[in-house]
């Protein structure tokens, strides 16, 4: 925690609040039209102060969160990472800056909710803001004590800093910082409507989804779990359910598309911006995909990748052959991007070569040679189709990511109605989905031994059947369904880790063993198969060999915890990892 920074916070972000604004997160007022005494004297004001918390204070958690949710859970290779083999210390500039970010969110939500108490604007509007700064709070919170355990609660900033003991601040045991989290949302919900938002700002069901999301998580906290907060879990997931007018998008792909980045489907999202100043833009595709793929000279992250574990959990392998491999869940080709996969929605306007009339491509079963869209084969060995062409497969497990992807100019200006930057899209990353509370209820009825409760069964048929809709509707679940629904369905989203988080609160023991037994390393030679597939169009993947000389990760109970950044402990001693956490009464203690 950066504690020394917590005055900066307190100061700058009410200075900065209106770098992004309003309703479209990007109109902002003039900088001579504000300062910290006058600014809060209109609605539109206060909607420009909240709206900073859709990006700015996130951009750097977001640079880090894949890494912990998806290459520490074993969903990604990303070759060297200290998170692949869970090496990973208090010096790692990730950690540092996500850490870091996450103070930044508390920092300003505390500032601008005080503020907003005092401002000259209609009551609804104030209420409106107050509760998405406290959803927003909850959220970096939640994120907070799922990544390092017991954490310090700031409360108040300038409490805090008249007191001047923000240098001595005690970490504060996990069980309180829940339930804190759980106050802050709980008064979040009293000022929210219920109306549906459809300008992708948090309104009453998306806090009570991510409440329900806490009580699954706090429910194993004690080391076995608690009826109480399962049956709170079940019964706030099955309001946002029932009534909060919210339905799954039918196309699973397309929610992850520009021109659904306001959608039913998405409950709580980073609204990222592009050209009202750098940290307001999502920078993801960037860091996951390989270069070339854009028209920016970004994209450095092909040589990371789906992970050999994630296509074993999908079905798929990529020894299999390209012309007859058998999709049978959509996500698969939504979340991993294998040879003749094709994308109508990446490259619109580049047209895909015709099998057998250009002499770099043979009739190895393609069916859209001549059609607008993306094939990654063609990406890598086509200098027709791409300029740029490599001639070498980058993905070390045979595939690339595709979530948090927009592809190129002309895709990016059809979704989203504006042209792309350098390390700069418009395209939303979603942190809470309306499956995640319909699996959440599910799981909350399965944990209480309600395996075949009618409401859990109809929310896990749901979201297995719009990726595998020839599948036999389930009639009893298991945790283990669940489970894998989970990695399945978020895989690529940053959240995997957090599931083995909750789980290793009550079962430690069962996420040590899943974790070693994974297939986490590379895959060799993917690419001379491919290669030869493309051009030839025969399928020889005899060279293709997983690397079983790297050892298992060395993961222990301790490995669930992530250390605090170093600097953060040589400020604070009372951060350090054996340092006592304190109890607090967190309902006496603190009020809104």
């Amino acid at each position: 925690m950066k504690l020394k920074g917590i005055k900066y916070i307190a100061v700058a972000c009410m200075m900065g609040l209106a770098l992004t604004s309003c309703d479209d997160f990007l109109d902002k007022p003039a900088s001579d039209q504000y300062n910290t005494d006058n600014f809060y004297n209109s609605d539109e004001a206060c909607i420009a102060g909240v709206n900073y918390l859709y990006n700015s204070p996130w951009y750097d958690f977001q640079r880090g969160f894949i890494k912990v949710g998806e290459v520490l859970s074993g969903n990604m290779y990303w070759g060297s990472s200290p998170y692949l083999n869970f090496s990973v210390n208090g010096t790692d500039q990730d950690l540092v800056n996500m850490s870091y970010s996450l103070w930044a969110v508390i920092g300003h939500a505390n500032t601008v909710y005080q503020s907003l108490q005092g401002a000259t604007a209609s009551q609804s509007v104030k209420d409106q803001c107050m509760g998405e700064c406290l959803t927003w709070k909850a959220m970096a919170y939640f994120y907070l004590v799922r990544s390092f355990g017991d954490v310090p609660i700031i409360h108040d900033n300038s409490a805090t800093l008249a007191a001047g003991d923000y240098n001595t601040v005690h970490k504060v045991q996990k069980a309180d910082v829940y339930e804190y989290i759980i106050m802050t949302l709980e008064k979040a919900m009293e000022l929210l409507p219920k109306t549906k938002s459809t300008t992708g700002h948090i309104d009453y069901y998306c806090a009570e989804g991510l409440l329900a999301k806490v009580y699954l998580t706090k429910a194993g906290v004690s080391g076995k779990l608690n009826n109480e907060d399962l049956q709170k879990a079940s019964a706030y997931a099955k309001d946002v359910v029932d009534n909060s007018g919210r339905q799954l998008m039918a196309n699973y792909a397309d929610i992850f598309r520009g021109s659904n980045n306001v959608s039913d489907e998405s409950l709580i999202a980073w609204r990222w911006t592009v050209g009202a100043h750098w940290t307001c833009q999502n920078t993801l595709q960037s860091d996951l995909m390989t270069e070339g793929f854009d028209e920016n000279g970004d994209c450095w992250g092909g040589w990371g990748g789906p992970s050999a574990d994630l296509m074993d959990a999908f079905g798929v392998n990529p020894a299999d052959n390209p012309s007859s491999r058998i999709g049978v869940d959509a996500r698969r080709k939504a979340t991993i991007m294998m040879p003749g996969d094709y994308y109508p929605y990446f490259w619109r306007d580049k047209t895909l070569p015709q099998a057998g009339e250009d002499s770099q491509v043979q009739n190895n079963g393609q069916t859209n040679g001549g059609k607008k869209g993306f094939e990654i084969c063609s990406f890598y060995y086509n200098t027709d189709y791409n300029k740029s062409a490599t001639g070498q497969f980058q993905g070390p497990c045979g595939g690339q990511n595709v979530k948090n992807l927009y592809g190129d100019q002309a895709d990016h200006q059809a979704e989203m109605g504006m042209a792309s930057g350098r390390m700069a899209n418009a395209l939303a990353t979603h942190i809470l989905r309306l499956s995640d509370v319909y699996l959440i209820l599910a799981e909350a009825e399965v944990l209480q031994g309600h395996n075949t409760d009618a409401k859990a069964l109809e929310c896990f048929n749901a979201v297995h059947q719009r990726a595998c809709p020839n599948d036999v509707a389930k009639t009893s679940l298991t945790f283990d369904d669940i489970w894998k629904e989970r990695r399945l369905e978020f895989a690529g989203e940053g959240d995997r880790w957090y599931d083995y988080v909750r789980r290793s609160y009550y079962d430690v023991q069962s996420c040590i063993k899943e974790i070693k037994a994974q297939r986490r390393n590379a895959i060799w030679n993917c690419d001379v198969a491919y290669k030869n597939w493309y051009q030839s169009g025969v399928w020889d993947p005899s060279e293709i060999q997983y690397d079983s000389e790297t050892a298992a990760p060395n993961i222990t109970a301790n490995s669930f915890v992530l250390p605090f950044p170093t600097e953060d402990v040589a400020l604070n001693p009372n951060l350090a990892a054996g340092a006592e956490a304190e109890h607090v009464d967190v309902r006496s203690t603190y009020q809104y």
